[in-house]
């Protein structure tokens, strides 16, 4: 099963393909953190978005989506910009016919770590001994894309 796993956001988004064959281990595909300048209306950066999702959707073959759900916090205007960008992605999933799924920090923490309290650092520690990534990763969006596809694969091995 070859899935498009995302840590949303507006101005960043984690992006991964990851696939798992059988009983081998995960793979990833791609990764990418997909950014969009803060320059640009939010209508343009949420088009940006989809067309980007859209276009690794039909270029990796992915058969479902697995996304980080909204972890609130005090800025009431990300919050926002985030949910909408998390629309706009299960849009093009729904679009594409592939079914989304749907994990929370905690969720994603207990699958890739063991430990529901984990740090930033701890996951990433994780992430990099789950599975080979052969090429340098610059930000946080894209490990945590990483671990929202493991997430997915450890709760859908069948």
């Amino acid at each position: 099963m070859k899935i498009i796993s995302i840590d949303p956001g507006y101005e960043r988004v984690g992006i991964a393909i990851i696939e798992k064959e059988g009983g081998q281990k995960e793979k990833l595909i791609y990764s990418d953190c997909f950014k969009t300048s803060p320059k640009l209306p939010l209508t343009e950066r949420l088009f940006l978005i989809g067309q980007e999702i859209n276009k690794i959707i039909r270029e990796y073959g992915a058969k479902a989506l697995a996304i980080e759900t909204l972890f609130f916090t005090n800025n009431q205007k990300t919050v926002m910009g985030v949910s909408e960008a998390r629309g706009v992605i299960m849009y093009q999933a729904m679009l594409n016919k592939i079914p989304v799924f749907e994990y929370t920090p905690l969720q994603i923490k207990i699958a890739v770590t063991g430990y529901g309290k984990s740090d930033k650092k701890q996951v990433t520690d994780m992430v990099l001994r789950l599975i080979k990534i052969e090429k340098e990763i610059k930000h946080d969006d894209e490990y945590d894309a990483i671990a929202v596809g493991l997430t997915h694969l450890a709760s859908h091995r069948n």
